[in-house]
């Protein structure tokens, strides 16, 4: 019998899975907007946010130099956010490495790393689930950029899934800032998750944010209809 391997030698092959994983690794977020939404006035999209990470200036001057300044590589969804040209390394404490994490933008006033629970498995870190900003009793990681290396303490999390609302929003659901929802995925793999906290910002637009795990699930992509619902 012959495979698809035959010829082959280990340097070859080992290429080809650090070519496909680093491809699988920088993927970019997902943004799904299923036409049939109970979002109201507003679209009501769905950003599948792969891992991730927010810097202060100091820590971006640490992994990329003095005078370091965030490149933008394209906009985000929600107006002045945009992912970076910026890509670092994590290695968690297995000594094991997640390459070309990208920075997002603009600088932030704390440095913050976001993984989904397969990351976390994947280097060692028992992640805690939070609210970005939230850094209380959160795990540190080792991050690795082309001019210097930072060893934070604290600030790696899993992001609550939430939704981003501004108070026209808020007046259609029916809801106020750090409420729970629920969100309905209809589809071929639908699924109901609860405890989507709500984010009251006066110029955001309507979104809601889960990780890569949770699009996984339910196969976002393939969705007919999506609805934001209250929670009990």
């Amino acid at each position: 019998m012959t495979t698809v391997t035959a010829g082959l030698d280990r340097k070859a092959i080992e290429a080809m899975v650090r070519q496909a994983l680093t491809a699988r690794i920088v993927a970019e977020s997902r943004i799904i907007k299923p036409s049939d939404h109970n979002g109201g006035p507003n679209p009501l999209v769905v950003n599948v946010s792969a891992r991730h990470m927010h810097v202060s200036q100091e820590s971006l001057e640490v992994l990329f130099g003095p005078g370091a300044a965030l490149t933008k590589h394209k906009d985000l969804y929600q107006d002045g956010e945009f992912a970076s040209q910026q890509l670092v390394n994590l290695i968690g404490p297995r000594n094991r490495m997640i390459p070309s994490v990208r920075i997002l933008g603009p600088v932030r006033n704390y440095t913050q790393v976001e993984l989904s629970y397969t990351d976390g498995v994947f280097l060692g870190i028992d992640l805690p689930l939070r609210i970005s900003g939230d850094h209380t009793d959160t795990g540190g990681i080792v991050v690795v950029g082309p001019y210097g290396a930072l060893n934070l303490a604290t600030g790696v999390i899993r992001a609550m899934r939430h939704v981003h609302m501004n108070s026209a929003d808020m007046a259609h659901y029916g809801v106020k800032d750090g409420q729970m929802m629920r969100l309905s995925v209809q589809g071929p793999c639908g699924v109901i998750f609860e405890n989507v906290r709500v984010r009251e910002h006066p110029k955001v637009r309507l979104e809601v944010h889960i990780d890569t795990d949770e699009g996984n699930a339910c196969d976002l992509e393939s969705a007919t209809r999506i609805e934001l619902l209250p929670q009990a």
